[in-house]
């Protein structure tokens, strides 16, 4: 119960009650998973981390007067007996209350009350009551709770439309009319059948207890050939853990995922499998889901480059910490120390492939014509003046060219490349180094410029068009490095992983980087996913919004992330190429829920904001696990005393 859950007397509760002897004996070689299982009349004994969750934010003091509706076998009324005087217990089952009181009274727990009736109508001959739990989910709470929970009380129960919408409600009683409410996440539960909650005839969510147990059954199988399959991943701090990436030197392109934009522990681990990589197998390209202008600072820093006069620090814009923090830090101090002994050719290097920095890129294709050839610089002024107005917001000229009034600009920006191009010989004897980089600026400029006209059409082709640009410009990379060139690639899952899999390509004919390297490269890509339970993530509630640490709730027992989770293992590598593990790629082949968080993370909506259907094995050539995970760390933005003009971090 490390989830989390602090209480020290819920913990010895919880580790003093014999979860075994409350559910049937078929089921009790699953007493100990972190799983909800079936019990007689089609209810359910509660996932032990729901139970340590609602308990431990009811605040149960020892001389508290508890109430819990719904005892079924009689687990959690056995854990609360562990803290409090009394607890009274309300099961509408007859046969379930029978069995929960003879069980309970044989177990030891002498201050228990069980009544069978209609829990939605509370206990009123015994309210007040300092904590109310309900083990049901209701439309509301229902009035009678209400009334019977004392001054300063607090409730804890589901509330939804039906067992698949339920968020987990915490009411707190401040005064005679005064209740102050607060969602503590989204929860499935059997509906609550009584007066003032569900009738009976719509209680018909609850599966029955042989199709439940099928269920289970088959989650179980389903973790335990991800138990035999997986290869455990050491600490990060020990120096084989990027050993077992080996397998992919040979590839020419390594496509390395991550679940969230905000996780540590994703970062650590493509730090270190890159450094492996670069170290042992010859990969000489890195290149990130981050602005090709502003990861060309980190670029200028770790070859040794000298900066470009003027140049602004790198990742100032929304979202700041997704590329401005410790982990990428650590490893641009550990690229330039690596370089730093080798030869300038022989260096390796930081590209971004994305496409937001619009004002940026333009900046830079004007820094270079001024170097190099100052005509052609007053021309490409002429040619970007109509973007200017809006270069700060991009999104602003996406409205604007709805009225064709700004067509030439894609004609402007067009030409400008073209020119650039056309020069490419005269201008590479300057500075091939730089001229690759201002290329890459204008191809970026051509192909925003199309971006921010055709999102606001609201069809798939935005995001093709951002992705296809990030393939284009890895391939333009490779060229550039010549033919032993090979590449590491760090972006979200949704862009590594191959798009035909997932909800994107089937449903909504979006293609993505995976999938482009799969199809150019074949077995000469390698595209790794990675996954994780619960913990923390520096995300933020709105598009540019401000960071937060928040908690990521513990993944949905329909997801592969569940699966991955009941394994029991704290952190593996699943090797999910044709010829290893056949049964269980056949297993994960079936279409499950995934889990996406990016910069923007919504709890209180997650089903629908950030799961969506896949077939893992076809997704992805290997998948890495960290059960639970941490938020990464923004850096500061004071200046750094000591640092070279090239430090990309500084204010």
């Amino acid at each position: 119960m490390h989830r989390g859950i602090r209480d020290q007397r819920l913990l010895h509760a919880m580790s003093s009650t014999p979860r075994e002897m409350f559910i049937p004996e078929y089921l009790q070689e699953f007493a100990y998973d972190d799983v909800p299982l079936p019990i007689e009349e089609d209810q359910t004994i509660s996932q032990p981390f729901i139970v340590a969750l609602m308990i431990a934010e009811a605040e149960i003091k020892p001389h508290d007067r508890l109430l819990e509706i719904g005892t079924g076998s009689g687990y959690a009324a056995a854990i609360l007996a562990g803290m409090a005087d009394r607890v009274h217990t309300i099961e509408r089952h007859e046969s379930l209350a029978d069995s929960a009181r003879q069980r309970l009274a044989s177990l030891g727990y002498n201050n228990v009350e069980v009544r069978a009736g209609d829990g939605t109508l509370g206990w009123p001959d015994s309210a007040p009551f300092d904590v109310i739990l309900a083990a049901a989910g209701g439309p509301d709470v229902p009035e009678p709770w209400r009334q019977q929970l004392a001054i300063g009380g607090r409730l804890i129960m589901p509330i939804g439309e039906n067992s698949r919408s339920q968020e987990l409600l915490k009411v707190t009683r401040k005064g005679e009319n005064e209740f102050v409410e607060e969602s503590l996440g989204g929860v499935r539960f059997v509906p609550l059948i009584g007066q003032h909650g569900w009738n009976e005839s719509e209680d018909g969510e609850g599966p029955a207890a042989n199709q439940t147990k099928s269920r289970i059954q088959q989650k179980s199988t389903l973790a335990g050939l991800i138990r035999e399959a997986a290869e455990p991943l050491p600490a990060f701090d020990n120096p084989h853990f990027a050993q077992l990436f080996g397998r992919y030197a040979d590839c020419k392109v390594v496509l390395l995922g991550e679940a969230s934009h905000g996780t540590a522990e994703f970062y650590r681990a493509r730090a270190l499998i890159t450094r492996r990589l670069i170290e042992k197998h010859g990969f000489n390209i890195v290149a990130v889901e981050a602005d090709w202008p502003d990861a060309a600072m980190i670029d200028r820093y770790v070859r040794h480059r000298p900066a470009v006069p003027g140049s602004q620090p790198s990742f100032r814009r929304f979202p700041t910490w997704m590329w401005r923090n410790t982990e990428v830090e650590d490893f641009t101090e550990w690229l330039r120390n690596h370089n730093e002994s080798l030869r300038p050719e022989r260096r390796t290097g930081f590209y971004g492939l994305d496409m937001y920095n619009l004002s940026g890129a333009i900046a830079a294709v004007l820094g270079y014509l001024d170097s190099v050839d100052p005509d052609a610089a007053r021309v490409a002024r002429e040619r970007y003046g109509c973007l200017t107005p809006w270069q700060k917001d991009p999104a602003v000229y996406g409205r604007v060219v709805l009225n064709g009034q700004y067509e030439q600009c894609e004609e402007a920006v067009i030409a400008q490349l073209r020119e650039l191009l056309e020069k490419q010989l005269d201008y590479t004897h300057a500075d091939g180094t730089q001229f690759l980089d201002a290329a890459q600026n204008a191809r970026l400029i051509a192909a925003a410029e199309r971006y921010y006209r055709v999102m606001y059409y609201g069809s798939a082709q935005s995001w093709n068009l951002r992705d296809t640009h990030m393939f284009d410009t890895l391939i333009n990379l490779l060229d550039a490095q010549g033919p032993d060139a090979k590449a590491l690639v760090w972006a979200h899952n949704s862009h590594i992983g191959n798009a035909t899999a997932t909800e994107m390509g089937i449903m909504r004919d979006e293609l993505n980087i995976g999938q482009l390297a799969r199809e150019r490269f074949g077995s000469g890509a390698a595209l790794i996913g990675f996954g994780t339970h619960t913990g923390t993530v520096a995300a933020a509630s709105d598009w540019d919004g401000e960071m937060e640490i928040m908690r990521v709730r513990p993944s949905r027992d329909d997801s592969y992330e569940y699966a991955a989770h009941q394994a029991g293992i704290p952190r593996f590598l699943l090797d999910l190429r044709e010829g290893q593990h056949e049964v269980l790629r056949s297993r994960l082949r079936e279409p499950r829920l995934e889990r996406f968080i990016g910069v923007i993370y919504r709890p209180e909506s997650e089903l629908q904001s950030h799961y969506a259907e896949a077939s893992l094995t076809e997704q992805f050539d290997a998948y890495v696990w960290f059960d639970e995970t941490t938020a990464v760390t923004p850096l500061p933005t004071a200046q750094r005393p000591g640092v070279p003009e090239t430090y990309p971090f500084g204010l």
